[in-house]
């Protein structure tokens, strides 16, 4: 059965930066990462698409960039300008098909990784 660990949260000052890694990846389509802050529904953050399109959820765009080392199975979200409401539970997910023409169903999931943002 398919399963993602992620590793590389941590504590970290505002304006600092973070990579997370999660591996091992399967297929490089639909591939992503969530956070979930205390309190908060679980938010999708930077995908990969069925077409290897990235998308970024409005709030991280410009800051954290989603890629994928295809030959080590390794999904990666690098963080930089990190500020205190990007502290969550983050997770990283995949489709087990690697999607379908329907899109991606994010149906594998990571135990998930800290991230604190302190000011």
């Amino acid at each position: 059965q398919e399963h993602l660990v992620e590793s590389g949260g941590g504590s970290v000052q505002v304006g600092g930066s973070l990579r997370l890694s999660c591996g091992r990846t399967w297929s490089m389509y639909c591939l992503g990462w969530f956070r979930q802050a205390p309190g908060k529904e679980r938010e999708w953050v930077a995908l990969f698409e069925t077409d290897l399109s990235r998308n970024y959820t409005a709030s991280v765009k410009g800051r954290f960039t989603i890629s994928q080392d295809s030959a080590k199975n390794i999904l990666y979200l690098e963080m930089n300008n990190l500020k205190p409401e990007d502290t969550a539970q983050y997770y990283c997910a995949a489709d087990v098909n690697g999607g379908s023409a329907y899109g991606c169903d994010f149906n594998v999931w990571g135990q998930g990784t800290q991230v604190i943002v302190s000011s």
